[in-house]
């Protein structure tokens, strides 16, 4: 069963632009990963991997990483940038089939692309019993609020946003956000943490649009609709812009007793 909808399977075609333009992760986000556990992490999985942004963060610190991805261009990009200790499986979260576990799965700017009925009973047929699941991302926001209003008038008559809503419909301002709203309903999981990494970042402008021409809303617009939108924020940007990149993590561990 494929749960990857169009949108979500958008990406390859800019798999390239996707390594280029979308940020890694921080070395804080490993820490704080590996403290939750408790004790070191051996082996991992990661969900959607893209083009392995993530999978370096935790494979270049000695966890023997398997990453899956749906998308065979997404996926070739990634093996360019991997270490060799790396499994790689061409598969969506929901064609994975129980049999190995694991110390932590996690998935990185990802999970809302994958099918929610039987999410978490899937998720932790995954994991060992007091495994780690972590999920992270958050979206690229322009710092400057009169950029980012130029900028968003300009979107309108394409897009009425480009960000990816909340799956379960969660408030922005709520205190625990999605996925973390779900774990806390599972009966699979506990422990459940939601944390917030700051993170300020300067862009190019051809860079922060070429960032958002790997994102899904502008993806799926037509060929022509897609060049105009772009092209008019770019007329609109400084030379450099100020973006707000925070991640947002969520932590919860497998139950023993499920």
């Amino acid at each position: 069963m494929l749960a990857m909808s169009g949108r979500a399977l958008s990406f390859g075609v800019m798999a390239e632009a996707y390594e280029r333009f979308r940020p890694g992760y921080p070395v804080e986000l490993f820490d704080m990963v590996m403290a939750y556990a408790g004790h070191p992490v051996l082996t991992a999985l990661e969900i959607g991997a893209g083009t392995g942004k993530a999978t370096r963060l935790l494979a270049q610190r000695g966890v023997r990483v398997t990453a899956t991805e749906p998308d065979g261009a997404m996926l070739a990009e990634l093996r360019k940038h991997v270490p060799a200790n790396v499994r790689t499986v061409q598969a969506a979260f929901e064609d994975l089939r129980p049999g190995e576990r694991y110390g932590l799965v996690y998935a990185a700017a990802a999970l809302h692309w994958t099918y929610p009925e039987g999410r978490w009973s899937r998720m932790a047929e995954l994991l060992e019993p007091g495994g780690v699941f972590a999920s992270f991302g958050g979206p690229v926001r322009l710092a400057d609020p009169a950029v980012a209003e130029a900028v968003r008038a300009a979107r309108a008559p394409f897009l009425e946003s480009d960000e990816v809503p909340s799956p379960d419909g969660t408030p922005e301002g709520h205190d625990m956000q999605w996925p973390g709203t779900e774990l806390q309903r599972s009966e699979w999981f506990t422990g459940v943490q939601q944390s917030v990494l700051e993170r300020r970042l300067t862009m190019g402008a051809r860079d922060y649009v070429g960032h958002l021409s790997t994102t899904s809303a502008y993806l799926v617009l037509p060929a022509l609709e897609q060049e105009q939108v772009l092209g008019q924020i770019m007329q609109l940007l400084p030379e450099t812009v100020e973006i707000v990149a925070d991640i947002t993590v969520h932590l919860a561990r497998r139950r023993y007793d499920q």
